[in-house]
């Protein structure tokens, strides 16, 4: 299983798309506070579909407190201001994922304090800034599920 950490997420609408990511993934979500939205939001709700019950999301007042009580084997950052490409790691069951917030992503306080091997950018083309936050949740999920066998119980498509 993998660990999804979205840090003070804004919109949503993502992070209903990412409840139901997590939920075909088999992933768990964690949510960093302040959120920019109530979780029983209509929009949050319509975007998750029924999905929210299949999903572990636990909530957090700080990130501190988030990974004091996960304690993730590894912790991956993703940036866009990262060096390395996501595509160069090789991911094991238990990684964990930090995404930063839809405005304005991860501060430079909290990358600070990760080593520059655990951040990781998703390539993109020259001139465009960032992907959608559930687009980029999607991407590395995908890929770190794929890397590890799509261990779990799967659903041929």
């Amino acid at each position: 299983m993998f660990h999804l950490i979205l840090y003070q997420p804004e919109i949503p609408p993502n992070t209903g798309n990412i409840i139901r990511l997590c939920a075909n993934v088999g992933a768990a979500l964690h949510l960093v506070h302040p959120l920019g939205f109530e979780m029983e939001e209509r929009s949050l709700r319509r975007a998750g579909l029924d999905y929210r019950e299949l999903v572990r999301v636990s909530e957090y007042v700080s990130l501190d407190a988030c990974l004091k009580t996960l304690q993730p084997k590894r912790l991956f950052a993703l940036s866009t201001k990262a060096e390395r490409s996501f595509f160069s790691e090789a991911f094991l069951a238990g990684d964990a994922f930090l995404l930063g917030p839809e405005t304005r992503g991860l501060p430079p306080g909290v990358l600070a304090v990760l080593p520059t091997q655990r951040i990781l950018r998703i390539p993109l083309r020259e001139g465009n800034r960032s992907l959608n936050l559930s687009n980029a949740a999607a991407v590395v999920l995908y890929e770190a599920w794929r890397q590890t066998g799509f261990q779990g119980p799967v659903k041929n498509a």
